[in-house]
């Protein structure tokens, strides 16, 4: 099984779809816990579901349960916290919500996850994805 994560800033959107769909994307699923700014551009969630089905056949899926809380990210962001300490917080926050109990862990197959950072190392999609891989030793985790 393969994962992918991506995030769409610095990507054109022709850059962005070329790589979901080069890479045989299945699903989209947007962790974003702000999904509809219009600073998204073409990612905004509405435009962004329209956009992969027309252009890819990809579907969207959107699981706020990946998300950060507010809190937590504006702790971040405002440098309150550091990396090492919100990746402890958040990868809490995950199992506090069990957020894997009522999923199938098939509609990770072949599915990206998406956030807005450009590369995945100090983003929430990989702790996501890790987390997810975690459970099934099959995963592949491919960052795009």
């Amino acid at each position: 099984m393969k994962l992918y994560t991506i995030g769409f800033t610095k990507k054109s959107a022709n850059e962005f779809f070329d790589i979901l769909i080069s890479n045989n994307v299945k699903r989209l699923i947007d962790v974003r816990l702000n999904n509809k700014s219009q600073l998204a551009g073409f990612a905004k969630s509405e435009d962004l579901q329209y956009f992969l089905k027309k252009i890819g056949q990809i579907d969207y899926i959107y699981m706020s349960e990946f998300a950060p809380t507010d809190e937590l990210l504006g702790g971040y962001r405002k440098k309150q916290i550091g990396w090492d300490e919100y990746e402890k917080q958040y990868c809490s926050l995950l199992a506090q919500r069990d957020v894997l109990k009522h999923k199938n862990v098939s509609i990770f197959d072949n599915a990206c996850l998406l956030c807005s950072e450009p590369i995945a190392k100090q983003c929430h999609r990989r702790l996501a994805a890790e987390y997810i891989a975690r459970s099934n030793k099959d995963i592949k985790i491919i960052h795009l």
